[in-house]
């Protein structure tokens, strides 16, 4: 890549990092997505999974490590609260704030995709970014950053309740509520098997309480028990 090319990548890290990289491929290849080198094959070799992998183990261990230290409360609990913490719509949701979208290079077919895919680009490259710090940087100030950008939401998700399993916290409310045990029912399939998409609607009796779709019947369930509690939290 020219200078011109490179320059945005390291106004990026230098306005939301707070550093420039002295090896600004890391942040480069963090925000490349695998289409973008299927089209690029001759100029482009690497995308951005295996940075993926190494920043998913480095915020597993960051968030852990905090949980661990902080709070007292048993295994299962903490095991929760991280999920909700590093599941992909919270680090989705953080990757908007952060704002590198625009520096994201992928084919135009994923650029059009859905918003559910595009939430789990922007979750994945955060990631591959967090990889980034820690080759560039350090565990240090990779800690630093999953600190400001993921573990201060802790204080929103234990206040709302959030962190609790959508469909086992579902069932106590429509049991409460309604006195009826919900029913998943899958609405609809889509794409090759390889690659499905399924969308799912939960039922308290007759009624249509929720709809999510994901890559696996359960990760639907999860979006439609979520919907039904935001339906339930209405309505009281």
């Amino acid at each position: 890549m020219s200078g011109m090319q490179i320059a945005p990548y390291q106004e990026f890290a230098r306005e939301k990092l707070g550093f420039e990289f002295e090896n600004i491929d890391y942040l480069i290849t963090a925000l490349t997505h695998r289409s973008y080198v299927n089209e690029h094959r001759k100029s482009v070799s690497e995308h951005n999974e295996r940075l993926e992998f190494l920043g998913d183990a480095v915020l597993e261990l960051a968030v852990t490590d905090y949980l661990f230290k902080n709070f007292s409360e048993p295994e299962g609990i903490l095991t929760s609260w991280r999920s909700s913490l590093v599941r992909t719509e919270s680090i989705g949701e953080a990757g908007d704030i952060l704002g590198y979208e625009s520096l994201l290079r992928m084919s135009r077919g994923e650029k059009n995709g859905s918003s559910r895919a595009r939430q789990q680009i922007l979750a994945n490259s955060f990631e591959a970014v967090i990889g980034a710090i820690y080759l560039e940087r350090g565990y240090a100030d990779a800690e630093a950053f999953i600190t400001k950008h993921i573990l201060s939401k802790l204080d929103s998700i234990l206040e709302s309740g959030s962190w609790r399993d959508p469909k086992s916290h579902l069932q106590e409310v429509s049991q409460r509520v309604d006195g009826q045990t919900p029913v998943y029912k899958v609405l609809s399939e889509e794409g090759p098997d390889h690659d499905k998409i399924f969308m799912l609607g939960v039922y308290v009796g007759d009624k249509l309480m929720g709809k999510g779709s994901g890559s696996s019947k359960q990760n639907a369930q999860q979006e439609a028990a979520r919907a039904a509690l935001d339906a339930y939290e209405k309505r009281s």
